[in-house]
């Protein structure tokens, strides 16, 4: 009989597509596969000739463009030299998750499913095309999707004899179990937060911990939001960036949400343990450091201040011993009771913990092994650069806007980055952030005679501070900037250095204050009044325009 294997590969950039593949290799355990859930790029792409059976599932991100964890794959795939009958042997099938008021939905899902098609896959079932804009989100495609495919799979490898579906409420293993080491083991020094020696270019496995140099209130304290304007010491990183690059932060949870985790989970936060895969062939997770205490995991690695996904009630409601706490977790994981979970969850923006909090009798039965399957990592959060290295070497700065907003919750929501970025404060000592840089998607014309038009309002201004501080320093003239805020006092940032660049002939400047008059005016006000120059510069300068919101 064949061997009964299937392997479940991924591109995901905020998690959804992740938690997808893993909801689909544990529905394979169910059915007694052997089933392996990796990133595209982790996998050996070569490999594949040699797999019978593989579900992809893949995000679409920005204008239809691949997540970054399969990037390297979507490279190898499209290889003009490729055979065409290479993948004759697979059999396929490709989920997709996008969302419908983007012109290019779910276009890697489609091309991909396509391109498998030309290499001689042979597909299971038509691509599915998840959508974010559907009241009940991408599941409803994917629950009934998910129903076809295991009835596909099933009839090319049935059940051994013997054997039956594992039922829903039989618990699986995690994925991983704490071992604890007794107290007086001897400790070892490793910490990702210590500086250290530059390999290559850092990058998300390897960041780079940049001292925090100063952190700058850039805001009137009277006006409404916390811009902050922060500093990094990058000597010695072997980082590179040019204007339009984006930098890669690490954020962690503050210390009172780290605490109150532990004591709702009864967990010791200096206990230490190493992680074993239930297993054999499970990777550890590469950002773990082992051994690792419970406080370092939670602080660094548990995203506890994320809304909860569906596959989290799900699994809560498996460690449930209170009847009433169950029975609601078990709706809130059921497809009839998405619209109570949008409700209860997504449009208040009510957080893991918070959750944990609503149900207690539940949180303080949950297994330490169960956490890593329970909760999703934190994610890097992105910025745009915003100095240049060549007025500001061996610096770098961004220009953060402090997330808070209010919701139907009594506290304030906070963005779990930003906040952490603004509470450091260099006068007190080291302060660290793990970071890394990523190529942009803006590209800067080299020609010094070209001249460049950019709109940014707001904290959009940022890849334009390190655009035209670059630009200065290269030479290069021809900089009109449209910038636009609420008030001159109140939120013009950079104001200084913009008057001094005027001032020299280096910049061309138009502002828009919306609140600082009876009606209110916006950059579009601005480029409109200063058509006949924006046309000049775009028909006879041939002007690069760039726009960041």
């Amino acid at each position: 009989m064949a061997e009964r294997r299937l392997l479940v590969l991924f591109g995901s950039q905020t998690g959804t597509a992740q938690d997808t593949a893993e909801r689909i290799g544990r529905e394979a355990k169910r059915r007694h596969l052997r089933c392996r859930v990796e990133a595209l790029d982790s996998c050996d792409v070569a490999n594949l000739i040699h797999e019978p059976l593989v579900v992809f599932v893949c995000a679409t991100t920005g204008q239809g463009d691949p997540p970054d964890n399969m990037k390297m794959f979507w490279r190898f795939l499209f290889r003009k030299n490729l055979p065409a009958g290479s993948l004759c042997q697979l059999d396929y099938a490709v989920l997709g998750l996008g969302d419908s008021s983007y012109p290019k939905f779910n276009f890697i899902a489609k091309k991909l499913h396509k391109r498998l098609l030309q290499l001689g896959g042979n597909p299971l079932l038509p691509v599915a095309l998840g959508d974010d804009q559907h009241d009940l989100g991408p599941d409803a495609v994917i629950d009934p999707w998910l129903v076809a495919l295991w009835g596909k799979i099933l009839a090319l490898y049935p059940l051994p004899p013997g054997l039956e579906i594992i039922s829903p409420n039989v618990r699986l293993p995690p994925k991983y179990t704490l071992r604890y080491l007794p107290a007086d083991s001897p400790h070892a020094d490793s910490d990702l937060l210590q500086p250290t020696a530059p390999r290559a270019a850092p990058c998300e496995l390897h960041p780079f911990t940049a001292r925090v140099l100063s952190n700058q209130r850039v805001t009137a304290q009277s006006h409404f939001q916390d811009v902050r304007l922060i500093e990094f010491d990058i000597a010695g990183s072997g980082i590179t960036f040019s204007a339009g690059d984006v930098v890669m932060i690490q954020p962690q949870n503050c210390p009172e949400d780290v605490q109150q985790f532990c004591q709702l989970l009864c967990l010791e936060p200096h206990r230490r343990f190493v992680l074993e895969p239930t297993e054999p062939g499970t990777s550890l997770p590469p950002l773990l450091s082992q051994p690792c205490t419970i406080q370092y995991l939670v602080t660094h690695y548990l995203d506890i201040s994320c809304v909860p996904r569906r596959s989290f009630f799900e699994l809560l409601a498996s460690f449930s011993t209170n009847e009433l706490e169950r029975e609601k977790l078990q709706e809130f994981s059921s497809a009839q009771g998405q619209e109570e979970l949008y409700s209860y969850c997504n449009r208040p923006r009510r957080t893991t913990l918070e959750v944990m909090w609503d149900f207690p009798h539940t949180t303080c039965a949950i297994p330490a092994d169960y956490l890593l399957d329970l909760i999703p990592r934190i994610r890097p959060r992105a910025f745009s650069i915003a100095s240049s290295m060549l007025a500001h070497p061996e610096r770098m700065q961004i220009l953060v806007a402090v997330v808070r907003y209010k919701t139907q919750l009594s506290k304030p929501r906070r963005g779990l980055c930003s906040t952490w970025l603004a509470s450091l404060n260099p006068e007190q000592g080291d302060v660290r952030v793990p970071l890394w840089v990523k190529k942009g998607g803006m590209k800067f014309p080299a020609d010094p005679a070209t001249p460049v038009i950019m709109i940014g309002p707001g904290t959009g201004v940022a890849p334009f501070r390190a655009a035209i501080q670059e630009r200065v320093a290269l030479g290069h003239r021809g900089n009109c900037l449209f910038f636009g805020c609420r008030h001159k006092s109140k939120d013009f940032y950079c104001q200084t250095e913009w008057e001094e660049l005027v001032t020299k002939g280096l910049l061309t400047l138009f502002t828009a204050f919306s609140r600082d008059q009876e009606e209110k005016v916006y950059v579009q006000h601005r480029i409109r009044e200063n058509g006949k120059l924006v046309w000049e510069l775009l028909s006879s300068g041939n002007a690069h325009v760039y726009l960041a919101g």
